[in-house]
């Protein structure tokens, strides 16, 4: 990633969304069979849904269990969704990972080069609980539990918290652990467990409503999905879940062009977040380090050496996820401490 080519992110954002606010639409893709990818994220995916750049889109998203493990766990049957039914009794081409995404979106003008920025509007909760749940073999402490175990938790979105038991109440904070999109075309289909250049599983729960994520874009159309409904999550995902929940998204899709970013980057109300993702977590943290470089150099002017210290002395370092084989980790940069353009 040179300096020429990172994205101008606020400025550049707000003069495309005024200029194609007048011809916007905005559309509801529900999932079901026909519209969601099991597992997987593939530059051959036929699109369920074409937009133009800077439409919007509510994305409906189911949560990452099956009817039989949810009823099991204790759920009513009357309160598992009849489209997760559906797509369970009829999707076959499955995998290789376990997420249902729905998608794929395609963004009309999107070509490889550009960025694709999801600016996420809302994000509403589907269902009235979620689950928690660790198995043998998974998770950061897979040599401590030797077994599985999978917890209803009960969600209240009139105080938007959820009941992890009757002494200890958790506040929400909705995010997608999965956005991404096609992978170049010589990658063919990529799994949908490990975060990649392609953004994916990124388990970030920072992702929230208000922020924006930029995606590289790799495919025409760019192929846009989205999945893995979180009401909440810690940093690190430590036992391999979060809040997994059903989650309904509005995101409107803007397209950048010719930006040549080639990793993906968010920017919340507050923060610029560089992130990483690699096998061990010591490169993905240099990963998520360059890319912070990469980016006070080209978007703050800043000579490389004071961006390196600024980072030590003003920005976060914070790991995202530990379990997805890709290990997350993202910088945090304030944005008031920035008192120029």
């Amino acid at each position: 990633m040179t300096k020429q080519r990172l994205l101008p992110f606020l400025a550049l954002a707000a003069a495309l969304v005024g200029h194609g606010a007048a011809r916007a639409e905005t559309y509801t893709l529900q999932a079901t069979p026909q519209t969601v990818e099991w597992g997987h994220y593939d530059p051959a995916a036929k699109p369920v849904l074409t937009v133009k750049s800077g439409d919007t889109v509510i994305i409906h998203t189911l949560i990452t269990n099956s009817p039989q493990g949810l009823e099991k766990a204790g759920v009513p049957a009357s309160q598992v969704e009849d489209s997760l039914k559906a797509i369970f009794d009829h999707v076959t081409d499955k995998g290789p990972g376990g997420h249902i995404l729905t998608g794929p979106v395609y963004i009309d003008g999107a070509e490889p080069g550009d960025t694709l920025e999801v600016k996420i509007v809302g994000i509403d909760l589907a269902i009235p609980y979620a689950y928690n749940a660790f198995r043998f073999g998974s998770g950061a402490l897979p040599d401590d539990f030797r077994y599985g175990r999978m917890k209803i938790i009960p969600l209240d979105a009139a105080a938007m918290t959820a009941r992890f038991a009757p002494d200890i109440t958790i506040p929400l904070h909705p995010f997608f652990g999965s956005m991404g999109d096609a992978p170049p075309p010589e990658i063919g289909r990529y799994d949908s467990t490990p975060p990649n250049i392609i953004g994916g599983n990124m388990d970030d729960r920072a992702l929230v409503a208000g922020t924006s994520l930029f995606l590289p874009v790799w495919v025409p159309g760019a192929l846009f999905e989205v999945g893995d409904g979180h009401a909440g999550q810690g940093n690190g995902e430590s036992d391999i879940t979060a809040l997994e929940t059903s989650l309904v998204g509005t995101f409107q899709f803007i397209v950048h062009k010719h930006t040549g970013l080639d990793y993906p980057m968010a920017e919340t109300p507050t923060a610029y977040i560089a992130m990483g993702f690699d096998d061990e977590l010591s490169g993905a943290t240099r990963k998520a380090l360059h890319h912070m470089l990469d980016f006070l150099v080209a978007q703050k002017h800043m000579t490389r050496d004071d961006a390196y210290m600024l980072i030590s002395v003003a920005g976060d370092v914070e790991v995202t996820e530990l379990v997805d084989r890709n290990k997350g980790v993202h910088v945090v940069m304030p944005k008031a401490i920035f008192t120029g353009p």
